[in-house]
C-alpha cells in the first residue's frame, strides 16, 4: 500500500515533539498536522531552531513523536521499533543529507549499491549495474570507482542523489541539500530534484535558499514548533 485511504503519502495527526534537558523539557514540534500527496515538491522553512529538521525526522522514523501519529505510505511509522524502522526506511525513503555522508572508505559505486545490500532488495548480480545507471541519472557515472573524496562537493551529493534512489523509495527527503554548494552547483542539484518529481516521486526538503523553496510546488513555514503557513504555489492555501 503506497498511500493512506485519504491519498496522502505523508499523514501527520497532532505530531508534537519534546526533549527533556536538564533545564526541563525543551518542545521543537507543537501540533502539527499535515498530509502530502504523491509525486509533491514540498520546501520546509524557517529560521533555526524553528523544527525543521525535527518534522523531517518525524517523517523518517530517525525520531519519533511525542504525541501524535505519523503515517508514511500508509504505514503507521510511530509504533515501529527501530530495527523494523530501518528495514522500512530503507525501502520506502531516500535521505539526503547537507555533509553528504558518504561511506569514506567505499567507492561511489559502492556507496550506492550499500542501501540495496542493507535491504536485500535487488539480486546481488543486478546491483553494480543498478548503481551505474543510477549514477548515469545524476551525470557522475565516469566517477563511479572513485572514493568520494576524488569528487567535488557538487558530484558527492549527486553521489549521495544516486544512493538516496538505491531501492526506488517512493519518498526522497533531504536537509539543506544545497547548504555546502555554490549558485551553479545548487541548481544542477535542484534540477535533478525536479526530474526526480516529473518520474513520480514525492520530495520533501528543508532549505534556507529562498531560491530553492520558489521552485517547489508547496512550502511550508516554520516557527517557535508551529506551522505558521501552507502555501502552495506561492498563495497561501
Amino acid at each position: 500500500m503506497g498511500e493512506n485511504a485519504n491519498g496522502a503519502l505523508i499523514d501527520l495527526r497532532q505530531v508534537a515533539k519534546a526533549y527533556r534537558t536538564g533545564a526541563g523539557d525543551v518542545t521543537v514540534l507543537r501540533d502539527i498536522t499535515l498530509k502530502v500527496k504523491p509525486g509533491e515538491f514540498v520546501s520546509v522553512v524557517g529560521p533555526s531552531g524553528s523544527g525543521k529538521s525535527t518534522l523531517l525526522n518525524m517523517i523518517t522514523g530517525i525520531d519519533q513523536p511525542t504525541h501524535g501519529e505519523v503515517y508514511v505510505s500508509g504505514r503507521a511509522i510511530h509504533t515501529m521499533g527501530q530495527n523494523r524502522l530501518a528495514r522500512w526506511r530503507g525501502r520506502n525513503v531516500g535521505v539526503v543529507f547537507q555533509f553528504f555522508q558518504l561511506l569514506p572508505t567505499l567507492t561511489v559505486i559502492e556507496n550506492v549499491m550499500l542501501p540495496m545490500s542493507f535491504c536485500n532488495a535487488y539480486p546481488r548480480r543486478e546491483r553494480k549495474t543498478r548503481a551505474l545507471s543510477l549514477l548515469e541519472q545524476v551525470g557522475i557515472a565516469g566517477h563511479a570507482h572513485k572514493l568520494p573524496s576524488g569528487l567535488s562537493g557538487g558530484e558527492q551529493q549527486r553521489a549521495a542523489i544516486a544512493r538516496a534512489m538505491a531501492n526506488d523509495p517512493p519518498l526522497i527527503v533531504a536537509d539543506e541539500p544545497t547548504g555546502n554548494l555554490d549558485t551553479t552547483t545548487a541548481n544542477a542539484v535542484l534540477e535533478l530534484f525536479e526530474a526526480l518529481v516529473n518520474q513520480g516521486k514525492t520530495l520533501v526538503i528543508v532549505t534556507h535558499d529562498q531560491g530553492m523553496s520558489a521552485r517547489t510546488g508547496r512550502v511550508l513555514h516554520l516557527l517557535d514548533g508551529n506551522l505558521q503557513r501552507d502555501e502552495n504555489n506561492g498563495k497561501q492555501v
